[in-house]
């Protein structure tokens, strides 16, 4: 109860310090895709506090929508595995708001494609979680690089610890991250390219993945007790920070940086805050 009631604090005033920031994006234009809930809906609020205008592209109107009324945005409903609706996102951003500064490839799902489904569900995989990333940074280049722009990819720890279960996933965010590398050159001088990676976050679809378990409650204090850092998990509002903070003309010289935002669960040894005088003993015999 502690460490939730500590998270919910952290949120609560997670752009308190903005208030001695300004981050320069008032009148900005963001693109948010998967911008309906979860880390998109944080990004898109965070966005809005700092005065931009947001697009918000997702394929739920009923979370959409109000979000997009809340913030001042516009809410563009689009399955981006197709082409035609990533050109939908664009046509539709520039004709309300007349420009885009800013693209967060956020979309995104987790589906569970294995190394046993057949390589047609696998390349579906791909176009469900990657192939709007390149359509949407292709259609938007002209206008990131004519006003100075940025982009900020959303993709996962999976990308570089593997999960097992996941073979389409996995790829499609590994590919985010080489992309991160690739675009930071390809759209350098005016461009700035960089990705935000969440591990243990709780998000809506992770909710409802603990939902699902016969011990919700038990499952997650065992994950919490891996994250060194305060042991729970990461929220939505704390990913978006990174979010709307790289995007931001003051991250102007941050480009090709791949960020976790984990509270130290990739990297960090997962024996911290664990009795290692057993180990220790063991040792010595």
């Amino acid at each position: 109860m502690l460490l939730r009631e500590a998270a919910r604090l952290i949120c609560h005033r997670r752009y308190d310090w903005l208030a001695h920031m300004d981050l320069q994006l008032k009148d900005k234009v963001v693109v948010v895709t998967g911008g309906a809930k979860g880390i998109g809906a944080e990004s898109v609020r965070g966005f809005a506090e700092e005065g931009a205008k947001v697009a918000i592209a997702g394929r739920s109107p009923v979370e959409g929508r109000p979000l997009a009324d809340e913030t001042g945005g516009i809410f563009i409903e689009a399955e981006l595995s197709s082409e035609a609706a990533c050109r939908q996102v664009v046509d539709e951003t520039l004709g309300s708001l007349g420009r885009i500064d800013i693209l967060i490839n956020n979309a995104g799902h987790n589906d569970g494609v294995t190394l046993d489904e057949p390589p047609e569900k696998f390349m579906a995989s791909l176009r469900s979680n990657l192939s709007h990333v390149y359509t949407l940074t292709h259609l938007c280049r002209d206008q990131l690089r004519a006003n100075a722009g940025a982009v900020v990819n959303v993709g996962s720890k999976v990308a570089v610890t593997g999960q097992g279960g996941t073979s389409g996933y996995a790829a499609a965010k590994g590919a985010m991250n080489a992309l991160t590398r690739e675009w930071a050159i390809a759209l350098a001088p005016e461009v700035r390219v960089n990705a935000v990676l969440p591990a243990e976050c709780l998000t809506p679809q992770y909710q409802r993945w603990f939902d699902s378990l016969k011990h919700p409650k038990d499952t997650r204090r065992k994950i919490e007790q891996m994250i060194p850092l305060g042991q729970r998990m990461t929220t939505p509002e704390e990913v978006a920070a990174m979010i709307v903070f790289l995007a931001s003309p003051v991250s102007s010289h941050t480009t090709g940086q791949i960020i976790f935002v984990d509270g130290g669960y990739t990297h960090l040894d997962r024996a911290i805050g664990h009795d290692h005088s057993k180990w220790a003993q063991d040792l010595l015999v």
